[in-house]
């Protein structure tokens, strides 16, 4: 489904939430390896160390704990090396008031998801951001 073979980085604190998005991502055709993260800590960590291959897409909850999601991405955007890969970065959250939808476009992300009450409307999301970003030229 996907141009870019790099994996799908998924952050989110709900171990039910990672289930149901990685079965989703599975059912929609992504083939791309999926690498699911609690922490964004860990997910950063993860970025830094891992190599020339960019992710295919970031995917982070913006309520976590210690480090959230606006502050990962400030974190990445400060990072040269990782600003230069073009990262795709989007959030899917519970949480989707003005002031915070607000504030994580002001650090330059590339969409703001709701999570959906139903399988089929998360599915039906999940497919456009896929395909989107899917067809999306990027550098390198």
């Amino acid at each position: 489904m996907t141009h870019n073979n790099g994996p799908v980085i998924l952050i989110d604190d709900d171990a039910d939430d990672h289930s149901v998005t990685v079965e989703i991502l599975k059912e929609i055709g992504v083939r791309n390896p999926i690498l699911t993260f609690t922490r964004c800590e860990d997910a950063y960590q993860y970025l830094t160390s891992n190599g020339n291959e960019p992710p295919f897409l970031i995917i982070s909850d913006i309520n976590l704990p210690k480090l959230n999601g606006i502050e990962l991405k400030k974190m990445i955007d400060e990072n040269p090396s990782l600003r230069k890969k073009s990262i795709p970065f989007v959030y899917y959250s519970t949480s989707g008031n003005k002031n915070l939808v607000d504030k994580a476009y002001e650090n330059n992300i590339q969409g703001f998801f709701l999570k959906e009450s139903s399988l089929e409307k998360i599915r039906a999301s999940l497919a456009k951001v896929f395909d989107y970003w899917g067809q999306s030229l990027r550098p390198g």
